[in-house]
């Protein structure tokens, strides 16, 4: 029987990272996985999604280039070609997962179907492992709502769109979230018709709501219909394979629309089910893993990191949580997870980029807050590059610092780092201003925000009291 220290359930971002951590340290680890190494991100989701993106970046910007005095061009439709090049890509990133690698760092690899047995034996297939540990990292799948029709309409998720070789003419996109709303666009982009339906009463509910408005503006500018309090009753599928969807709007009259194809991004549920979890005494909730804030669950040697552990749904927060696994595993001094600091970009065109509290969150938290703004429309670079669209906004609690911030811009995620480097040392706002940035960059756009503490600063009573004692002391 094979004996190890830890074996990691799940071969994406958390388990690899765990697994790669621990045996640097000497621990004698396997990590076992049912398909291919590199999870969602890898196969479907990060690195395939951003491919297409680029691609539909450029074609949109062929077709409007008399914006930068150039003579528009509208792209072929190469959809093919594309994904041809998306795969290419996937391919180059998916040596960083070749299986060998980790097994010359002297961790197994193992595929096949796990299931825990015991507290310290996994079932791999017909195989039984011996082991003092075990992290389920076991990711999440897309949730699909239970609409009449849906099923029988051979709809996608972006767990099968990137499968597909010909691009339909006209969509549905069901959901206004982070995925939604990027292949909205990126379908827009490379040519198809795209309607946009979400049964909340705005897209992207859960930025800032002057973030919301203002990509939902841009993305009915370039065509996109969207349909927000909507609500699919059901699903039609007729002979010629034409999907005919009827709708409530509210407030509206009923919502009838053909397409040719559904794309469904209504949300993620973890994958923490039929495991063999429950029997040990583990709390599985919605496919949920309970955990603790040391990622540790209520049986001491299973633990939980990534998707699966029911928290934020990214490949950095997965990241973060299999490092501190690791060192929880190899210290007896645990580490708590705080997720008060974690970024996430939106990838749309322009990007939007969040880390902390929203205005909205932080006053209702903490009822006075200031608030700091400055437009890219007024921000030299943003001008010559011709993308004036967006803000920055920070916001900030006591002795100025920063508790929030949000960011509508080109290179939008490229901007947020030093924000979160200044809330996690606590350094107020204002020392951003004090910093030489470059210009003409987009990220002096962050040090135009942090001046405008000083002209805050010097307006109004204070702002007078300020300049009387100028004047007597020059």
């Amino acid at each position: 029987m094979n004996r190890y220290d830890l074996i990691a359930i799940g071969g994406g971002t958390a388990g690899l990272v765990t697994v790669v951590g621990a045996a640097a340290f000497g621990l004698k680890t396997a990590l076992v996985e049912r398909a291919a190494l590199g999870g969602e991100c890898l196969w479907t989701g990060c690195v395939p999604s951003k491919a297409l993106i680029a691609s539909a970046k450029l074609a949109h910007q062929m077709r409007n280039a008399e914006r930068l005095g150039l003579v528009g061009l509208p792209p072929a439709r190469v959809f093919r070609a594309v994904m041809e090049r998306m795969r290419s890509a996937q391919g180059t990133v998916a040596h960083h997962d070749d299986p060998e690698r980790f097994r010359k760092m002297g961790i197994d690899v193992i595929f096949g179907r796990a299931e825990l047995r015991s507290e310290h034996r996994v079932a791999v297939d017909d195989r039984i492992l011996e082991t003092k540990r075990i992290l389920i990292a076991t990711g999440s799948s897309a949730t699909v709502p239970p609409i009449p029709g849906l099923a029988e309409s051979g709809y996608l998720t972006h767990a099968t769109a990137f499968d597909e070789t010909t691009l339909p003419r006209r969509i549905a996109v069901l959901g206004a979230g982070p995925i939604g709303l990027e292949f909205a666009q990126l379908y827009h982009r490379l040519g198809a018709e795209v309607t946009v339906l979400e049964a909340l009463p705005r897209v992207l509910p859960r930025e800032d709501e002057e973030a919301s408005k203002v990509i939902a503006k841009l993305l009915a500018c370039e065509g996109i219909t969207l349909h927000v309090s909507t609500r699919v009753e059901r699903v039609e599928t007729g002979p010629d394979g034409v999907h005919r969807m009827v709708a409530t709007v509210e407030g509206e009259p009923p919502l009838s629309l053909e397409v040719d194809q559904i794309f469904v991004a209504t949300g993620r549920r973890a994958n923490g089910e039929n495991l063999g979890l429950e029997q040990l005494g583990v709390a599985v909730q919605q496919g949920a893993v309970g955990v603790d804030a040391t990622l540790r669950t209520a049986v001491p040697s299973v633990w939980a990191a990534g998707d699966v552990s029911g928290g934020l749904q990214f490949t950095h927060v997965a990241d973060y949580q299999a490092k501190l696994v690791v060192r929880n595993i190899i210290s007896p001094l645990r580490a708590k997870a705080r997720y008060t600091q974690v970024p996430w970009v939106t990838y749309t065109d322009p990007e939007i980029a969040r880390v902390g509290l929203t205005e909205a969150e932080a006053r209702d938290r903490f009822g006075r807050v200031s608030v700091y703004r400055h437009a890219f429309a007024d921000l030299d670079r943003a001008i010559v590059d011709g993308r004036g669209e967006g803000f920055v906004k920070l916001v900030t609690g006591r002795k100025n610092r920063i508790i929030g911030a949000t960011i509508v811009g080109s290179g939008a995620g490229e901007l947020l780092p030093p924000i979160v480097l200044a809330m996690r040392h606590r350094i107020p706002m204002h020392k951003l201003s004090q910093v030489v940035w470059a210009y003409p960059t987009m990220a002096e756009g962050l040090k135009r925000t942090a001046d405008s503490y000083y002209r805050d600063a010097l307006s109004g009573r204070k702002g007078d009291l300020v300049r009387k004692v100028v004047r007597w002391l020059t």
